[in-house]
């Protein structure tokens, strides 16, 4: 990496972000919701070595995490992967392709997340069902970003504090319990019985790959960071190390308390492992926590689709109409409506292992592109120096996300297809529509 040096160009925006609150965003993005509700689903693959497809997991994520770190110091103005792609490709239909992508995973972890907040840990308040309890979720998220809701670094802060410290809980809570001869320790290095474990593992890091993405969010946030090219790639990098080291442990601490197949058969798992450790721990103080971080996911998911969708229609890319704001709270209520019920329509299609899947596989494609991007721009010079990465890692990282894809099942390529056929329809009309106005 080269020294660091400041950015050439000026920018409209307050470089405000410091390296500890990129780190605190970055790792807000990441960590919380995933685990919270899928560590089961995970131990339901793999066994009782949950953490073995979480490591694989942080390794394939690091990887990209490494082209993201390069193009983000090369170029700290762009809006990122979509903006990476129009750069190195030149293509306006997939650059639209790419920024759909990421539209789209964004709504479908939202639809994911809102089956994860009306499960087990929701019961532990009230008896709803599932799937009209989340479509009900996603009404009030819709009317709470209606309303223009804001999130500052400072409120992001306290929520990453809350969920690390929920799942530290879990992990000290399980320590305790294995310390005083309780629990099957032992479990941490079993895999499922009749099954290779290669081939359990590489399942399993599938859904776990779900729990670190979000770090690619960042992206968009550059122009704002103070020492970009010295500041990002640690803030980035450190992030990612933190939550899989916290993921690594409650994955430990679960299965050493539960079975995987408990686990597997719970949408609510860390609240049955503190339940099952026996301490006086009401249910309800650890549904809080967990409920509060599926629920800020999914607010802060919904947020930057709506704005996303908005973004793209304000360029042209997208349907006139979802430009059109609210008069007083300058919300953008037409992409609110068409998201939110976009969400809606993906949670009654499958289940949340299901819908992490899809999301994993939209954002496999905007990693591609990522790291395609950062090959094909090696040789686009700038006058400032930035962090590069190893020739090597975005090839492996290519390597990592086509193996991914190798793992996805029928129904997860129909669900992403019929959203990219979506969006391919969007864009057809959008650009139809401009050309009829432009020619009258």
């Amino acid at each position: 990496m080269s020294a660091p040096a400041p950015v050439s160009g000026e920018t409209r925006l307050h470089r405000a972000i410091t390296g500890p609150a990129l780190f605190l965003f970055i790792l807000g993005d990441v960590l919380g919701a995933g685990v919270y509700a899928l560590v089961g689903k995970v131990a339901a693959e793999v066994g009782g070595a949950v953490w073995v497809p979480l490591l694989v997991a942080l390794g394939f994520a690091l990887l990209t995490a490494a082209s993201y770190a390069e193009l983000v110091t090369k170029y700290p103005k762009a809006g990122g992967a979509a903006v990476f792609a129009e750069r190195a490709f030149g293509s306006p239909l997939l650059s639209f392709l790419v920024g759909f992508c990421m539209l789209a995973a964004g709504v479908t972890s939202a639809a994911g997340l809102s089956l994860a907040f009306s499960g087990d840990y929701l019961g532990a308040f009230l008896d709803t069902p599932t799937v009209p309890t989340a479509l009900v979720f996603l009404l009030l998220v819709a009317l709470l970003n209606a309303r223009g809701i804001r999130e500052s670094l400072g409120a992001n802060a306290v929520m990453t504090v809350v969920e690390v410290c929920g799942l530290l809980f879990v992990v000290i809570l399980a320590a305790r319990f294995v310390l005083s001869g309780q629990g099957e320790p032992s479990r941490v290095l079993e895999f499922t019985p009749g099954v290779s474990p290669a081939f359990a593992v590489l399942g399993a890091a599938l859904i776990a790959f779900y729990s670190f993405v979000g770090f690619e969010v960042s992206a968009n946030v550059a122009e704002e960071v103070k020492d970009v090219q010295r500041v990002y790639p640690r803030a980035l990098f450190g992030a990612l190390l933190a939550a899989g080291l916290v993921y690594m442990g409650v994955g430990m601490a679960a299965t050493a308390v539960l079975s995987p197949q408990r686990l597997g058969d719970s949408s609510a798992p860390l609240l049955d492992v503190v339940r099952a450790t026996g301490y006086a721990v009401p249910d309800g103080l650890f549904a809080v926590v967990a409920l509060v971080a599926v629920a800020n996911g999914a607010l802060l998911t919904m947020i930057m689709s709506s704005r996303l969708a908005y973004g793209m229609a304000d360029h042209g890319l997208l349907p006139e109409p979802l430009t059109r704001v609210l008069p007083r709270r300058r919300t953008p209520w037409v992409a609110i409506i068409a998201t939110t019920l976009l969400a809606m329509l993906l949670t009654v299609t499958g289940t949340l292992a299901a819908l992490a899947e899809t999301v994993v596989l939209l954002l496999l494609f905007v990693f591609i592109s990522s790291n395609v991007a950062v090959l094909m721009l090696r040789k686009d010079t700038v006058p400032h120096p930035h962090f590069r990465t190893p020739t090597f890692l975005p090839v492996l990282a290519i390597g990592s996300c086509l193996l991914l894809l190798s793992q996805q099942s029928a129904g997860t390529w129909l669900r992403a297809g019929l959203l990219l056929g979506l969006g391919v329809g969007l864009y057809a009309l959008s650009r139809w529509h401009r050309g009829r106005v432009s020619g009258a």
